[in-house]
Parts: structure tokens; C-alpha cells; sequence
């Protein structure tokens, strides 16, 4: 008589522990507390709703997504790409990283920061930049603002202090552009190396002028509808979430003081993080002659990133995992990186420099 099969019964693993706590909690809520569960899925509706729909599908946000994806396009059909490895070359060359990691934040500065990582992301992996060179440009990418239109506000907000405009852009702005990649080879991504241009191919497209533009404004949507909305969407679902359960205030208060504490507007510089640093560079403009220089100088630093956080934690990594060799998780943590630096930037300027120039 052959020996009793094996039933194959599996042993209980502690997601299905979490799971049947799951489905036991949603049962009792539907029986005893129906409306916990309804107003859990309003409170998030209502928090993603006016981000999705008025600011990205029927606000400008969305259609600058677009037309900077079409414009980085045709900077690059016209030679833009390939003349920025001739300039930041021997830059890097010196320091020893690939000139691609550039790359990203130029971009960010002229267009969209979605925008850079779906036309940087191809031209790293061309320029064969290792994986930490990647991070290196991603990281690097954060310290610029991530719209044009953001830059322009700024630059009004910031005359508005009373402070030297030139000497802050400068630090703010263009010095990041090559202290950060070298500060990042030197201590956590090392697998750099030197790249002669002539090992680079040419990164300027053969495509139609025409058709580079009707494919741009293809690409753009695709980018806006695919990547960028669903990461918005879940980001802000979560603080939903967090504003039902009754823990969102505490963390937001948090931020707050943490921001005043880095000599950071508070107002303005939770505008950045939750919502748009272009809103509130035009906050900073209506208050940046009544309030401490520099708190507003700060402000203006943080706003000039690739903040909200909803880009951090959501569209940094999705558009990087889909457009170059790194994950998603190692795309963010590359992000967070960049965000912390920038942090450490806009306290250094707005506590130490801000005396000197205004």
C-alpha cells in the first residue's frame, strides 16, 4: 500500500495573517461602522481629486508637463544635447564621472523635471553611465527647480528681499550643478569613471523637425497620463489616508517647525513640499518684502528643487525605472539624497550667505 500522499497544505505566512486581519476588520466595519469605510474612500477622493483634475488634467501643470517634453525634444534635435557634453566634458573629465549626469538637471532647469528623466534617462544608458552615475543625476537633478516657469517667479520673489539676485542663483542654482556629483563620486556612489568625449556617440536625432514635434506632444501625454497622474494620484491618496486616520497633523506640524528651524518660510516652504514650488514662489512674491530675508531666501532655495514630494516618491521613481537601468526603489533613494542635500543648501544660503547680499 503506497505511504499517504502529502496533502500540501502550506503553513501560514504572516501576509495572510495580515490579510485575514484585513478582511476581518473591513467585515466588522461594514456591519458595525459603515461610514468609517465611506468617508475613508471620500476623505481620499477628495484629496486626489483637485490635484489630478484642476492642477495636472485641466490646470497648466499638465500642459506645461507637455510642451516641456516637446521642447527638451527639439533642444535635442537641435544640437543642445550634444553641446552640453562639450561643455561640462572637461569639467567632469577632471573629476572623474561621466558628463551624462549633467544632463538630467540642465533639462530640469529648461523644462519639466519628468521631462528630464524621460529624455536624460535614454542618454545615460547610451553614454554607458554606470548605475551610480545615474544616481549621481538624479540626485544632482533635485537641485535644480523643476519647471522654467518656476525659475522666472522665483527671480521676482527673490528681488523682492532686497537680496543680490546673482550671487544666490549662482550657489543655489548652477554651483550644485558640479558640487553634487562630485561630493556623491567622493563618498557614496564611487563607480564613476572618466569618459572621453570622443567615446560618446552623437545624441542629436535624425527625426523630421516636424515629426519630432508631433511625436513630442505624444510622448508628453503619455508621460502625463501613465506616469505622472497615477504617481500623484497615490501619493496624496496616502495623505488622505493619513488626514482621516487623524496622524497627518502632527506629521505636517513637524515639517513646519522643521522648516523654520533650517531658516525656511514655513508657509511657503510647505507649499513646496506638499504641493507646488511654483505656487508658492508666487506666495513668496506677495511676502518676501515684509518677512525675514532670510527666510525668504531659504524659501526661495527649497522651492528651486525638484520638490513636491509627490515627485520625490512618486514620479521621480516611476519615469527613472521606465527609462533607465535603476529601480524604482533605488531611483527614490537617490531622490531622497538630492532632497537632503538640497535642505542642507537652503539653510547654508539663507542662515550664512543671505547677511552678505542683502
Amino acid at each position: 500500500m503506497s505511504e499517504r500522499k502529502d496533502s500540501g497544505r502550506r503553513k501560514w505566512t504572516g501576509v495572510e495573517y495580515l490579510g485575514i486581519f484585513l478582511v476581518l476588520s473591513s467585515l466588522a466595519s461594514l456591519l458595525f461602522w459603515p461610514h468609517a469605510l465611506a468617508g475613508l474612500f471620500d476623505a481620499i477622493i477628495k484629496k486626489v481629486f483637485p490635484i489630478v483634475v484642476d492642477i495636472f488634467l485641466t490646470g497648466e501643470v499638465g500642459i506645461a508637463v507637455i510642451v516641456s517634453v516637446i521642447v527638451g525634444r527639439m533642444l535635442e534635435r537641435l544640437g543642445f544635447t550634444d553641446a552640453l557634453f562639450r561643455v561640462f566634458a572637461p569639467v567632469m573629465k577632471w573629476l572623474s564621472i561621466n558628463p551624462a549626469v549633467i544632463i538630467p538637471s540642465v533639462y530640469n532647469i529648461l523644462g519639466d523635471i519628468n521631462a528630464a528623466g524621460r529624455i536624460a534617462g535614454p542618454i545615460l544608458m547610451r553614454a554607458k553611465a554606470t548605475k551610480a552615475e545615474q544616481k549621481i543625476a538624479v540626485a544632482t537633478m533635485i537641485q535644480s527647480q523643476q519647471s522654467f516657469a518656476t525659475f522666472m517667479i522665483g527671480l521676482i520673489a527673490l528681488a523682492a528681499t532686497g537680496a543680490a539676485v546673482f550671487p544666490v542663483v549662482l550657489l543655489s542654482i548652477f554651483v550644485p550643478l558640479i558640487l553634487v556629483p562630485w561630493l556623491l563620486s567622493k563618498t557614496i556612489y564611487r563607480d564613476t569613471r572618466t569618459v572621453e568625449l570622443e567615446e560618446l556617440p552623437r545624441f542629436t536625432p535624425g527625426t523630421a523637425y516636424l515629426k519630432t514635434v508631433f511625436d513630442a506632444a505624444k510622448e508628453g501625454t503619455e508621460l502625463l497620463l501613465q506616469v505622472i497622474i497615477p504617481a500623484v494620484a497615490v501619493v496624496f491618496g496616502v495623505i488622505g489616508l493619513l488626514e482621516y486616520i487623524g496622524v497627518w497633523q502632527p506629521i505636517e506640524n513637524a515639517f513646519t517647525l522643521l522648516l523654520s528651524a533650517l531658516s525656511i518660510e514655513p508657509a511657503t516652504g510647505m507649499l513646496s513640499l506638499l504641493a507646488s514650488p511654483t505656487l508658492a514662489m508666487a506666495e513668496l512674491q506677495k511676502i518676501a518684502a515684509s518677512i525675514d530675508p532670510r527666510l525668504a531666501v531659504g524659501s526661495f532655495v527649497l522651492a528651486s528643487s525638484g520638490l513636491p514630494l509627490s515627485v520625490i516618491f512618486g514620479q521621480v521613481p516611476a519615469t527613472w525605472a521606465a527609462h533607465s537601468d535603476l529601480t524604482e526603489r533605488e531611483a527614490m533613494a537617490a531622490a531622497v539624497i538630492g532632497m537632503l542635500m538640497r535642505l542642507v543648501t537652503a539653510f547654508v544660503i539663507g542662515y550664512f550667505v543671505t547677511p552678505w547680499v542683502v
